[in-house]
């Protein structure tokens, strides 16, 4: 995995800064900002075995990451706690597999899913979504030969990850990192 070592780029909230929390909308429309601009993408390094990243300054204090995607690779199963958020593909395609179902936020390590709680997305340069907390997916780059680059926004800034393994309809938790541990 790498890392940029570059500043908070300047991509800004919008002209109209919220009072309060950011919506997910207003992550949604922060993150397709970012994701039209075509200098902020193209300042991104690329490694070609591992992701790299630059943090962004977020609307409203949330937390935002430009990040590249090189060809077969994935975040595996995880989700954001207490945060919303909301992300768009600048380039290439990402897919997205989520979960339907809200899970228990505490006290289990193993759970076995119930049937039809699989969604799939993909999505292509300038499409994206927003989400609610405790949402569980994971995203890839399923290309074999072509970068992804996408935008991605959080508010509050993630407090943690919970990762999980899943092998068919059992899902395992198997760690929970805080911000000093990516940060």
């Amino acid at each position: 995995m790498s890392v940029s070592p570059a500043a908070p780029a300047s991509v800004s909230a919008p002209t109209a800064a919220p009072a309060s929390a950011p919506t997910q909308a207003e992550l949604l429309e922060f993150v397709r900002r970012a994701a039209a601009d075509a200098d902020l993408i193209a300042s991104l390094p690329l490694d070609p075995e591992g992701r790299t990243w630059v943090r962004l300054d977020g609307p409203g204090g949330s937390e935002a990451w430009l990040i590249g995607w090189p060809p077969g690779t994935g975040t595996g199963w995880h989700d954001h706690a207490d945060s919303v958020g909301a992300f768009m593909t600048a380039s290439g395609e990402l897919k997205e597999n989520a979960l339907a179902v809200r899970l228990p936020t505490d006290g289990w390590t193993t759970l076995e899913l119930t049937e039809g709680v699989d969604r799939e997305r993909r999505l292509t340069a300038g499409q994206g979504r927003a989400f609610g907390r405790h949402h569980v997916h994971e995203v890839l780059n399923e290309s074999t030969d072509r970068h992804a680059v996408s935008v991605h926004a959080y508010y509050p800034p993630l407090p943690r990850i919970r990762r999980y393994s899943r092998a068919g309809r059992i899902m395992r938790l198997e760690q929970v990192e805080r911000p000093e541990d990516w940060q």
